[in-house]
Formats: C-alpha cells, sequence, structure tokens
C-alpha cells in the first residue's frame, strides 16, 4: 500500500505568502502615506508652498505616526484589536532605541570630529532611522505572543475577574514587548538598514540601478514582488525621502509604463482573445493601476518578459539621469497616483522615464510577436488561471481577461454567509443552503458564516443582504457575491447549487448532516412565550429582547442594541420568521449564549412582512448555533412550521425544535 504525501510549498511559496503579509500591513495605511507626502509636496522648505509651521507636522507622522500604524494594522492580522493595542505600544521601544542608538553613535562621532579639529558645525550627524521594518516585526510578534498567552488561561479565570485579568495582562505584555523592541529589535533592524542602504548606495554610485529590473519584472508577474517592494524598497524610499524629499526608489516597480507597452503592443500585434481584451487592459493597468492584468498575458508567452525587463530598466535609467523621484510610495501603480506622488521638479524626468519605457517595451514586446511563428495563440484563460494560482487567490480583474460575467474562474470550494454580527441571519442562511448542497452532491464544499468586519479575501462565493453587498465586496474583492433578500427561502440558493453543478466536479455523495446536539441552556421553558403582547416590530424585538435580559444572558444595554441592528438591515428572514439580534460590537454585553422564542398568533408588520415567530438571539461564541440550524431546517418544512403554531406549552415548542435540552 502506497502512502500519497501532500508535497511542501517550494521557496516561491513561501516568499510569496511573506510578500503578501508585508502587503497586507503596508495597503491598508497607503492613505497615510499618500496625506504624509502631500504635507511634504505643499510645506517642506523644498515643498510647492513652504509653510514651516506646518512642516513641523512632516516628522513626526513619518518617525512615529506611520510606524505606529503599520504595527497595529499587523497586530491587528494575528489577534485583532488586542493585538493591535499591544503591537503599537511594542513598536514604541523599537523607535525609541533605534534613536537612542542613533544618539549614542553621533555623539561618539562628534567627538572624534572636534578632536581631530574640525568645526562642529561642519559635523553631519547620522540621521534617524524609521522603524517600517521594526513595525512589520513587532507588531505582528506582540500580537502572536498575547495570543499564546491568552490561550494558556482561556476559560481558567475566575467569573469576575476576566475584565482585570484581560486589561493588566495586555499591558504587561505592551511594556514587556516594548523593552524587548528597545534593546533587542531596534539594533537588528538599525544595521539591516544600514546595509540596504548601503546596498542601494553601491547601486546608485555605480549606475547599476537599472539592473534591478532584471529581479523586479519577473518578480511582479509571480507576485513575488510584495516582499521586495514593502519589506525593502519601501522602508528605504520613506528614508531617503524624508530626508531629500524624494526617491527614485519608489518608482522601481511601480511605474506603469512598461505594462503599458505590451498591452499596445498585443493590441496591434497579438491573436485571438488576447488582441481583443489588450486595449481594455492596458486602460485598466494605466489609469486603473492594476499591474496584474498585464500578467496572465506575459505568462501566455513567457519570451515576452524581455520586453518587460527592457522597459524597466529604460524607466530606471532615465529616472537615475534625470534624479527623479517620488515623495511617498505610488498606490495603486496609476499614471494618476505617480503623478499626485511625483516631487516638484521631477515631472518631465518621470513623464519621459515612463513613456519611453512603455516605447522600448512596445518595441521589443513587438518584435518577439512577430518572430513568433507559432500558429497558438496561447490560451489567455489558462494562463489567468495560472497568474491566480500564482498569487493564491482569484484575481480582481480576472473576469475581463475570460470574458467572464461574475462567476468564478474555476471550482467553487468555500462558501461564506456574511451579515451585520454574524450570529443570527447568516447562520441560518448557511444552514439552509449548505444542506441544498450537500443534497447534490458536493459535500466538498464548506459553507460557514461570519460578521462582515471578519470577512477577508480568502473565500470564493460570498452571500449576504441585499443591503449589506456592497459592504461585504470591500472585504472580499476577489470573490463571487450573491445578493439575497430572504435568507430563509431565496430563489438565489438553487441558482448557487446550479452554479456548483456548473463548474465544480461533484466532490462525492451527498453528506449526511450529523444531528447537532443542542448545548443546555441555550433556550430555558422561560424564554418561550406562546402569545407575545407586542403589536409592533420595535415592541416585538424590544419582548424578545427583555426576555433574553430576564435570563441573565444579557445585560439590559443589549436590547438597544437589536433595535440598533434593525435599524441597518431587516432581520426579517421569510417564512413568518424574524430572529432579532444586537450588533457585533453589543457582544460584550452577552454574559451567556441564549435564544428567546415568542410566537405572534395575529402576526406582527415587520418591514411589510408579516412574523408570527419572533427568535432573539445572543450568541458569546458558537454555542447557539447548533439549535439556529434546527430552527432553519424547521423553518423551511411548512408541516413544522405549522406544528410550532399549534404547540400548547414550551415543551412542545422544544420538540419540535428537534428535542432541545434544558
Amino acid at each position: 500500500m502506497s502512502t500519497q504525501t501532500t508535497p511542501r510549498p517550494g521557496a516561491r511559496v513561501h516568499v510569496q505568502k511573506f510578500g503578501t503579509f508585508l502587503s497586507n500591513m503596508i495597503m491598508p495605511n497607503i492613505p497615510a502615506l499618500i496625506a504624509w507626502g502631500l504635507l511634504t509636496a505643499l510645506f517642506i522648505d523644498v515643498g510647492w508652498w513652504p509653510n514651516a509651521d506646518l512642516a513641523t507636522m512632516v516628522g513626526p507622522a513619518i518617525h512615529y505616526l506611520l510606524p505606529i500604524l503599520i504595527a497595529a494594522t499587523g497586530g491587528r492580522m494575528v489577534y485583532g484589536d488586542r493585538g493591535a493595542v499591544v503591537g503599537a505600544f511594542a513598536v514604541m521601544g523599537a523607535i525609541a532605541g533605534s534613536d537612542f542608538l542613533i544618539a549614542e553613535f553621533n555623539t561618539a562621532e562628534l567627538a572624534k570630529w572636534l578632536a581631530a579639529g574640525n568645526a562642529a558645525e561642519d559635523f553631519s550627524a547620522l540621521g534617524q532611522v524609521h522603524m517600517f521594518i521594526g513595525a512589520m516585526i513587532m507588531g505582528p510578534l506582540a500580537a502572536w505572543v498575547m495570543k499564546k498567552l491568552d490561550a494558556l488561561w482561556e476559560g481558567k479565570v475566575r467569573a469576575g475577574f476576566e475584565m482585570l485579568v484581560n486589561m493588566f495582562s495586555a499591558g504587561i505584555v505592551a511594556f514587556v514587548m516594548a523593552i524587548v523592541g528597545f534593546w533587542v529589535i531596534a539594533p537588528i533592524v538599525n544595521k539591516v538598514m544600514e546595509v540596504l542602504g548601503n546596498g542601494v548606495e553601491t547601486l546608485v554610485d555605480n549606475n547599476l540601478l537599472p539592473l534591478t529590473s532584471v529581479v523586479i519584472e519577473p518578480a511582479k508577474v509571480f507576485f513575488l514582488n510584495n516582499a521586495i517592494n514593502h519589506g525593502v524598497l519601501t522602508p528605504l524610499g520613506l528614508t531617503e525621502a524624508a530626508e531629500t524629499g524624494k526617491s527614485v526608489l519608489f518608482l522601481l516597480e511601480a511605474n506603469p509604463g512598461p505594462g503599458l507597452g505590451l498591452l499596445i503592443a498585443i493590441s496591434i500585434f497579438g491573436k485571438g482573445v488576447a488582441k481583443a481584451t489588450a486595449p481594455g487592459a492596458a486602460i485598466i493597468q494605466f489609469f486603473g493601476g492594476i499591474h496584474e492584468i498585464y500578467f496572465p498575458y506575459v505568462l501566455m508567452k513567457p519570451i515576452l518578459i524581455l520586453a518587460m525587463i527592457a522597459g524597466g530598466m529604460t524607466g530606471v535609467a532615465v529616472n537615475v539621469a534625470f534624479d527623479v523621484g517620488l515623495r511617498a510610495p505610488a498606490a495603486p501603480g496609476s499614471i494618476f497616483a505617480v503623478y499626485a506622488q511625483t516631487a516638484s521638479g521631477s515631472f518631465v524626468g518621470v513623464t519621459l522615464a515612463v513613456f519611453s519605457s512603455a516605447a522600448v517595451t512596445f518595441l521589443v514586446a513587438s518584435l518577439l510577436l512577430k518572430l513568433d511563428r507559432s500558429e497558438d495563440e496561447g490560451d489567455l484563460a489558462a494562463a489567468t488561471a495560472q497568474m491566480e494560482a500564482n498569487k493564491g487567490k482569484k484575481s480582481s480583474v480576472a473576469g475581463m481577461l475570460t470574458g467572464g460575467t461574475g462567476a468564478p474562474a474555476g471550482a467553487i470550494k468555500s462558501i461564506v454567509f456574511a451579515c451585520d454580527a454574524g450570529m443570527g441571519s447568516s447562520a441560518m442562511g448557511a444552514s439552509v443552503l449548505r444542506k441544498k448542497i450537500q443534497a447534490a452532491g458536493h459535500g466538498d464544499v464548506t459553507v460557514v458564516n461570519k460578521a462582515i468586519s471578519n470577512l477577508d479575501d480568502t473565500y470564493d462565493l460570498v452571500v449576504s443582504h441585499q443591503d449589506l453587498t456592497d459592504r461585504a465586496r470591500q472585504k472580499t474583492p476577489s470573490a463571487m457575491h450573491v445578493a439575497v433578500d430572504n435568507f430563509m427561502a431565496s430563489p438565489r440558493y438553487d441558482e448557487i447549487v446550479e452554479l456548483l453543478d456548473r463548474t465544480n466536479t461533484p466532490g462525492g455523495a451527498p453528506v449526511e448532516e450529523a444531528a447537532a446536539e443542542t448545548p443546555s441552556g441555550v433556550l430555558d421553558d422561560s424564554s418561550i412565550v406562546l402569545r407575545g403582547s407586542a403589536t409592533t416590530r420595535d415592541d416585538a424585538i424590544t419582548e424578545a429582547g427583555e426576555l433574553l435580559v430576564a435570563s441573565g444572558a444579557v445585560e439590559a444595554s443589549y436590547v438597544e442594541a437589536m433595535h440598533e441592528r434593525e435599524t441597518s438591515v431587516s432581520t426579517h428572514m421569510g417564512n413568518l420568521l424574524a430572529i432579532p439580534h444586537g450588533t457585533n460590537e453589543a457582544k460584550s454585553a452577552i454574559n451567556r449564549s441564549a435564544i428567546s422564542f415568542i410566537r405572534y398568533p395575529d402576526g406582527v408588520d415587520w418591514n411589510g412582512k408579516p412574523a408570527e415567530f419572533v427568535i432573539g438571539i445572543a450568541g458569546a461564541g458558537d454555542d447557539h448555533l447548533a439549535l439556529l440550524q434546527k430552527i432553519a431546517g424547521v423553518f423551511t418544512d411548512p408541516a413544522q412550521v405549522e406544528r410550532l403554531r399549534q404547540a400548547g406549552t414550551a415543551a412542545e415548542v422544544r420538540e419540535v425544535l428537534e428535542g432541545v435540552r434544558v
């Protein structure tokens, strides 16, 4: 018998993941970098409108604010808001430690300078090292330490002491990690920045900087550039820009010229689908700044990477020759973003660099395409799929290249239901769709539910209420999105199953869903009311919430959060059911998971829809999800709904809900 082993990821995959991790820390903070760039462009002494007073913001912003924002983002990626706080404080240790080392170095060097008989005013002090690399280390590291320590005493803290332990443990971790940053991380980062800075200086002094395109252009196509760009070029570029007002390093990767030249060449000399789609791709790449849209064209004919390298080297050479640069990173790599960050006096050189690099790429690519004697026009769809495999997820612009209309390029393996809080509507919708998908034989497709705030861009398909789809799309831009107005009985569920039949090879026989065991205490007899007194939606929400308060499951403030949740998106599920619950921010008011059940024989008007059954939800964790799955099954079966309508006791209600135990 042979054993099949899973191959280990190669070095490229590890570098790619590392680069993506760095990118995820930098990209959310690009607006702050743009704001800093505007400050420098306008108010420093060589800016458009020099203003010494306003220019005082420039130094603190780059030296303190930006590293702290990056560290907080990295900490949040690892351990939510708790990780963000400890990460942000921890990087202050690295910043202070670096400043301490620089001050000591300058003091010693000044003493030597004066001892040699030189004038103090001629001494050139070493400038500050800005802790961007330190932030990308300290933020995630401090958050990881906090996460591991919390896991040690999870569930072991006595009731009433949780907040005390949480606050002091986070404060102590932040303090200790700041000390680590001061004595350990700061010296390491200072040395790394010195080595990297000397390396770049050597390349510039020997006119070798254009050779970086030999690495950067292929790295872009294989999504390896993030590690170079955000791990090296951005920190060095920001340090240089803080000292001189500009840096050419920001243009090594962001120049949109080579991509433009390639796509124009394919528009003229290409074949088939590639030729037809290249003009639209050129507009997106050059003006929208989405460089990845040209990657499939290179993957389709790998020899075209030579044209990209030639164009990239030309652009760098022109930038160096004209001594130009940007004040801050240009993100995305649009011509508009490039011009917005171009330093005063650099516009001519930057413009020449962009269009000369486009011209050279066009000429080389045109020659390569004309010399290509193969009759095969190339498979752009396959190249796009390869590009997405390199990226590690679907591309938000891939549909334009493959002729898609929003459908995924490959099989759908992961589906997420998204709602405001992730505890009610989405859980029931996920349960209904999961059963349909499993019954259709797609047992390998996962269906989960989450709050929109907790989404990440790793899902193939996202289902959300039509009023929340735009918000969900911002969190998961590369996923296919399905909007519904009824979580219990939406016809879109059958469309999703049909889509799976077209895109997926059935993953096996239908999976028999195991009966979920309902935890004790989630639904008490005292929380079941067979004839509610409310006559309006708001009164029904209050009545359901007060039952939760009376059971000790929630604090009184949770009821107000239930009303607040209703103002954003209706919790009416269809099939005569409404499930009011609090906002995601109100989870701190939940003591334990619980559900209340109220029947309104005469019905309640719920935003124009009838609701005979109102189920209040408080989900501290996942305890209530098993019962919600059963409720979802009940309300998709008219016979079970009728049994609930006829139930005369709380026990009969629980019997209908598949034997809830209390």
